[in-house]
């Protein structure tokens, strides 16, 4: 059973920012393991104030439903469990766009979060650190 590691999370985190670059972008990056737990975070330069917290608490949200975030922020509307997920998770969770779960060999092993952009192109960034894991 493959578990997370800080060279997974690398993987996953430089494929990120190698895709937000190639489409002009400045995000942080932060992946988090099955249980929420920081692995890895990447402040790229010129990002926001808040891209940190709100890159893990995307990724926290993420491993938590073993959703990506932009599902859950589309469930918003018709549920307002997931408007109330930030306050009763104290802040460690934002169900909203931009985090995948990051799996191996079907299992849910962390998530990546993304901040800086629009929840799609942090979505997209995201997706594609996942992909670079190929699981």
């Amino acid at each position: 059973m493959i578990e997370m590691t800080l060279e997974i999370a690398d993987r996953a985190a430089r494929a990120a920012l190698s895709h937000a670059k190639s489409k002009n972008l400045t995000l942080t990056v932060s992946v988090v393991d099955e249980a929420g737990r920081l692995v890895l975070t990447m402040k790229g330069d010129g990002t926001g104030f808040l891209t940190p917290e709100t890159s893990r608490a995307k990724a926290v949200a993420a491993a938590a439903f073993r959703t990506p975030t932009i599902e859950l922020a589309a469930m918003h509307g018709n549920n307002p469990f997931w408007s109330g997920v930030p306050t009763v998770s104290g802040g460690s969770a934002l169900p909203t766009g931009g985090a995948v779960p990051l799996r191996s060999k079907g299992r849910v092993i962390g998530a990546i979060g993304c901040a800086g952009g629009s929840a799609e192109q942090d979505h997209e960034s995201a997706a594609a650190g996942a992909a670079a894991l190929g699981g």
